[in-house]
């Protein structure tokens, strides 16, 4: 538990401090420019490809320019030019001419009079107004335009300005309706966000496009709000937040020298290119694209766009309540706070740079589909204060976890590397409190091998080719042992001690176990072909086995301490390695060891034995070898003894006597036979007094 709650106050250290710093960048504005590409990267890639065919784009392109320049007709054009388009354009919902008649024509009075007849007559012309931060005199005239076209529902204008330049007079007042296209970009100079209402000294003034939305009550004001229908319009910061169209060209174009000369074709009974029923219905903006015209915007889509384009985007945004929604901020802190949490959990759990690495790039792509998923169903949360968090927490958290954890991690390498299996090891460094300080009760397998007659090999050999010898094999036993999962505890003498089931346990800790000892028996084979040409002996080894409880953990002082197993498991283990002695074998196990195996083996009850300082008998097995495997003259062995065995403990001891005398006319070397041989004669010259013969007795260590 301590463990647990230190780490826990790392996390939410970690974090806050990770939270803090990405807080503070996005609150300084410093990401700015880079949350406004990022917002146009995901709308060229996420936003609608195109909106409806209602609305339409003539343009007074350079085609059209240099066309009528080829007619003598130069610009500025007559404004009687653009009678006819608003006359062939007159069965038109709405006509909106994105182009500014503020002064009288140069061409003289008559000019706006035929052009305000041609508006007059189509009752469909909407002309914009243009605010200005500049202090100029309204007049009484100008007063009175503005009264009537002012919104009279009560709501806040984002903007403010100071005056106002309008149409002339004559057109005013032929138009149908007015509005400003006064708009500013963003700090980049791209246009993103439009006002729909500003402010202008008393008067509350519609965009452009709002005047046409009101009149037509497909907006309506109410509560302070803008509601298109019964949606509300959602504004940040009091702007509309345009969801431009992915294609390059949304709404269908027309050139303005086209249209004319299907007005001309008409009226001469000729074949139109452009069929005037087609705008039937429809709304048109009438732009300026043409490159000298100093209308050209750039947007979130295309470098290079018209004002026309934008203002027929918001129109569209709106009659088909196609909005972006900003998700309000407190979504976007705990998004925030909640990556730097996981960062942080993640990365102190999780030491290994790849894995860190890995779940780095896994939650990059995860937090950039689910801003994807939000913008591509019109919600709009920042983008890049998410994945500033996503940076800096993993910085700081791997920061951490190198400098003030990386001695631990460093001391837990050196430590167990040099007598476990690698992947131990990395599963330590994950999982530190698996070997705290104390130990921890675990279940464990405990393993001892011991060189044969070791002290007899050591009075024939010097000390330095005895020494070389015991470094072979220990060598080659260690290998097997942790090839199989294994943890070598530690070298007695000629001893070794090995154990399974800590740090890690696993379902296979028994079968690993005995699978370890039958390989190291077969390892001693290849040693024993080159020891007798280096003067060395045939080595044999003796292997006890045994599965319980132990205390498994950093034991010893302050100053000196090693992982190790200790317990009476341990000290059983140690004895059955002696029993071998007894019976002349070379691996034991005991019941709670085979019964771990399940059929992987073939082996052989030894029967009951008690060895010396226990009162409780344990019954132990002989394993011979993976099942399967076997020699058919091991199993003729096997088969008889335990039949043997059967009756030893009903107490037949003659016959018992006689199945065991015919086993070692066969096999005069089994040791287990020649055991109980000797039992049975020793009970027949001497009936036991006891009824619990059938145990084993061991008198020594």
């Amino acid at each position: 538990m301590p463990k647990i709650r230190n780490r826990t106050k790392q996390i939410i250290a970690l974090a806050c401090i990770s939270f803090a710093v990405s807080l503070i960048i996005f609150l300084t504005g410093i990401s700015g420019t880079f949350e406004y590409k990022a917002f146009d990267l995901f709308s060229k890639y996420l936003n609608p490809s195109h909106p409806s065919d209602n609305i339409l784009i003539v343009q007074v392109d350079q085609q059209s320019i240099d066309a009528l320049s080829k007619e003598g007709i130069t610009w500025p054009w007559p404004r009687q030019m653009y009678a006819p388009i608003i006359e062939y354009l007159s069965e038109a919902e709405a006509v909106f001419m994105d182009i500014l008649f503020t002064e009288p024509s140069s061409y003289g009075q008559e000019d706006d009079v035929i052009l305000s007849k041609a508006i007059k007559k189509a009752s469909n012309v909407y002309l914009p107004l243009f605010l200005t931060g500049q202090q100029r005199a309204i007049t009484a005239e100008d007063e009175g335009f503005l009264k009537r076209l002012s919104v009279r529902d009560k709501i806040s204008a984002p903007l403010s300005f100071n005056s106002v330049i309008v149409p002339i007079d004559t057109l005013r007042d032929a138009i149908r309706g007015t509005g400003n296209v006064t708009i500013s970009p963003d700090e980049d100079g791209v246009y993103r966000r439009i006002p729909l209402i500003f402010q202008l000294k008393q008067h509350v003034i519609p965009h452009f496009v709002l005047s046409y939305l009101l009149q037509k009550r497909i907006v309506n004001i109410a509560n302070g709000s803008l509601y298109a229908k019964d949606t509300t319009i959602p504004l940040t910061d009091g702007k509309l937040i345009l969801r431009y169209y992915r294609e390059k060209n949304p709404f269908p174009l027309f050139s303005f020298v086209d249209l004319l000369n299907s007005y001309i074709a008409g009226t001469k009974q000729r074949l139109q290119i452009i069929k005037k029923d087609l705008f039937k219905g429809k709304i048109v903006f009438i732009g300026l694209t043409a490159a000298g015209l100093y209308d050209l915007k750039p947007t979130s889509i295309l470098s290079i766009s018209s004002g026309a384009l934008i203002h027929a985007t918001t129109l569209s945004n709106i009659i088909n309540k196609n909005f972006i929604t900003k998700l309000h901020w407190i979504y976007l802190i705990l998004f925030m706070l909640s990556i730097c949490v996981f960062i942080a959990y993640s990365v102190l759990k999780h030491h290994s740079m790849y894995i860190n690495l890995s779940i780095f790039i896994i939650s990059l792509i995860v937090i950039v589909t689910i801003i994807a998923s939000l913008f591509k169903n019109s919600l709009y949360i920042n983008i890049i204060p998410p994945l500033v968090s996503l940076v800096f927490s993993f910085i700081i958290s791997v920061a951490y976890s190198y400098a003030f954890e990386g001695k631990e991690r460093l001391f837990i390498k050196r430590t167990f590397s040099q007598y476990m299996d690698k992947k131990i090891v990395d599963y330590l460094l994950q999982n530190p409190s698996l070997i705290k300080p104390g130990g921890q009760k675990r279940r464990v397998t405990a393993f001892f091998a011991d060189i044969a007659g070791f002290t007899t090999i050591a009075e024939k050999h010097s000390p330095e080719d005895t020494a070389m010898m015991l470094h072979r094999v220990l060598n080659s036993l260690t290998e097997v042992i942790i090839q199989n999962g294994g943890v070598v505890d530690k070298y007695i003498g000629d001893c070794i001690m090995a154990f399974w089931g800590a740090p890690v346990e696993t379902d296979h800790d028994q079968v690993n176990a005995c699978n370890a000892a039958l390989q190291c028996i077969e390892s001693l084979k290849e040693l024993n072909n080159a020891f007798p040409k280096k003067g060395s002996p045939e080595i044999a080894i003796r292997i006890g086995i045994h599965t319980g409880d132990a205390i498994a953990g950093n034991i010893g002082s302050d100053r000196l301490f090693n992982y190790t197993v200790i317990g009476d498991t341990v000290n059983l283990a140690s004895r059955l390695e002696s029993v071998n002695k007894v019976f002349k074998t070379k691996i034991i196990v005991s019941e709670e060891t085979i019964n771990g195996t399940g059929r992987e083996f073939f082996a052989r009850e030894l029967g009951l034995i008690e060895v010396k300082g226990k009162t409780i008998p344990v019954k132990i097995f002989e394993i011979i070898g993976k099942e399967g495997r076997i020699p058919s003259e091991k199993r003729e062995v096997v088969m008889p003894f335990n039949q043997g065995l059967t009756l030893y403990k009903e107490k037949k001891w003659h016959e018992a006597l006689g199945v065991f005398d015919n086993i070692l006319k066969q096999n005069i070397e089994d040791g287990p036979s020649e055991f109980y041989k000797k039992k049975c004669e020793y009970y027949i010259a001497s009936p036991p007094l006891t009824e619990n013969r059938d145990i084993v007795k061991m008198t020594e260590k």
